[in-house]
């Protein structure tokens, strides 16, 4: 696992397929999302690495109900007692009840989705809170839960206004362009969910998969999402 600044505050955890991030209040943590079940360990190094102690993680915000994004939410939450949260949509699919949807997949996104399941099946997650849109987290100044379906039923964002700080899940990916995400369930709900968090004009952005956007991220978001949804049109 590689760890990236993104800021003072701010890490990213990078996985051989995803990443997570963690975001400090004083002492105080909190991980967005978790990767998949073997990453426990490695969060746990990363943490103490950065001279914080994981008992200090008080809640893990998955992004959706993907294997590599809480795959190690459980371990996690069962040794320091983290709160798990979720979107309601998705929180049955992360707790074992219900199958995920398959994607609709685009002809370039099939060789990326075989590879993609190579990640390990995570086990039954439990879900301590159930957000929606507008549900307001007590980190960073006030954490806006923004959901953005498309990707999942359950897909969300999550902002920090007073931070300036966007975590897209996998909504909006980063592979050497900004873009929308792939293997989504809805590919035009999925656009409008991008221009929507491409609305919040953050200036610091972060992704489920990809390097955190943080030069002329206001400018590259709104165009980056206009682009793909004069691409939907295309494809529609």
């Amino acid at each position: 696992m590689d760890i990236v600044e993104v800021l003072p505050q701010l890490h990213m955890f990078r996985f051989r397929i995803g990443q997570a991030y963690l975001w400090r209040d004083g002492t105080e943590l909190s991980l967005i999302d978790a990767g998949d079940v073997n990453a426990a360990s490695a969060i746990e190094d990363g943490v103490r690495g950065l001279g914080h102690d994981p008992a200090r993680i008080a809640r893990i915000v998955i992004t959706h109900g993907h294997r590599d994004h809480f795959g190690a939410a459980q371990e996690l939450a069962d040794r320091y007692g983290a709160e798990i949260l979720a979107h309601r949509l998705d929180a049955p699919v992360i707790r074992g009840d219900e199958e995920i949807g398959d994607p609709v997949l685009l002809d370039w996104e099939r060789p990326l989705y075989e590879h993609g399941l190579t990640v390990p099946v995570a086990p039954p997650t439990r879900v301590d809170t159930e957000v929606s849109d507008g549900t307001v987290l007590p980190f960073g100044g006030g954490a806006r839960v923004v959901h953005s379906p498309g990707h999942t039923p359950g897909a969300i964002g999550v902002h920090l206004p007073r931070h300036g700080v966007l975590f897209t899940g996998d909504c909006v990916a980063e592979a050497g362009r900004v873009m929308l995400g792939v293997f989504n369930i809805d590919r035009e709900q999925a656009v409008a969910s991008f221009r929507r968090l491409a609305a919040l004009e953050a200036t610091t952005v972060c992704f489920g998969h990809g390097e955190p956007l943080v030069k002329d991220a206001v400018a590259v978001m709104r165009a980056s999402a206009d682009r793909d949804s004069g691409l939907q049109v295309e494809h529609g």
